[in-house]
């Protein structure tokens, strides 16, 4: 089925974002397990995960609307040199991400691709999971202070 080249280019512009945010969060998840931060390993690993999911959705939505996926393009990728500077560089790329996935909706709804809206939206909603993974870091940091936060983040504090 032939898709709109507006919105291919828009889908292909997500799955850039995608795969950016998958190596960036594999080098934060390894970061914090090479630091025995266990538990927040497993979390962004998590987020990792997800991001592969959507990528893989966008990869079928694009062929299966006769287009090509470009997966040889990333965006600039933001590694945290600590884990307070990872939490904030990945909220603000769900952030963006966040906004983009809107666009996106809006943009299949004007050429009248209801799929593509429902793939989308259904992104859309596990990225604002990620923003609110995110601001309860930010908090959490905020009201424990850097090292309870990180106590608590390491393997020590789940055995």
């Amino acid at each position: 089925m032939k898709g709109n080249e507006k919105l291919l280019a828009v889908l292909n512009e997500r799955l850039a974002d995608e795969l950016t945010v998958i190596n960036q969060y594999m080098v934060h998840s390894e970061m914090c397990e090479n630091w025995g931060y266990g538990k927040l390993h497993l979390a962004i690993r998590k987020q990792a995960m997800d991001e592969m999911h959507h990528a893989e959705w966008l990869i079928e939505r694009i062929l299966f609307l006769d287009g090509i996926p470009t997966v040889s393009k990333l965006n600039n990728i933001k590694i945290g040199k600590t884990v307070l500077e990872m939490i904030q560089n990945d909220d603000l790329v769900e952030l963006d991400t966040v906004r983009n996935y809107n666009e996106a909706i809006k943009l299949a709804h004007e050429v009248v691709d209801e799929g593509s809206v429902e793939l989308l939206t259904k992104i859309l909603k596990m990225e604002e999971g990620h923003v609110d993974w995110a601001e309860i870091q930010h908090v959490q940091i905020e009201q424990m202070g850097i090292e309870n936060y990180l106590v608590s983040q390491s393997e020590s504090a789940s055995n």
